[in-house]
């Protein structure tokens, strides 16, 4: 019942932007937090950027200044706008909402992943 899909993935240049979106089904009563983590290829997964519930950012070093979480509540969607994009930028993104459906308990729910490559 659960649904949670990305979208905006995609092949940029070394200093160009794009701009993810991560969309929740509307099934999901209760939403506290949503984050972006990414896995490259020889690299562990990483936490990119979260925010909860009461509009708290959380950014890794590596993007501050470049990456901005935001998130339209009544569309249950989380957005990551990746500025000033660099080759270590390259990896799966992938969307994690922490909520819960009605009348059930909380838990986390993934998304299958979208591809960001940069590249010249």
């Amino acid at each position: 019942q659960v649904h949670v899909v990305e979208s905006g993935g995609g092949l940029v240049q070394p200093g160009g932007s794009l701009r993810l979106s991560c969309a929740a089904s509307r099934n999901i009563f209760s939403i506290y937090s949503m984050g972006w983590y990414r896995q490259a290829p020889g690299k562990q997964r990483e936490l990119v950027a979260s925010i909860t519930s009461g509009g708290s950012t959380n950014y890794t070093d590596s993007v501050k200044g470049r990456f901005t979480i935001s998130r339209d509540n009544a569309k249950n969607t989380v957005y990551l706008q990746m500025n000033s994009l660099k080759s270590e930028d390259t990896a799966v993104y992938l969307c994690d909402v922490y909520g819960s459906e009605i009348g059930g308990l909380p838990g986390h729910y993934w998304g299958q992943g979208t591809q960001v490559t940069v590249s010249s």
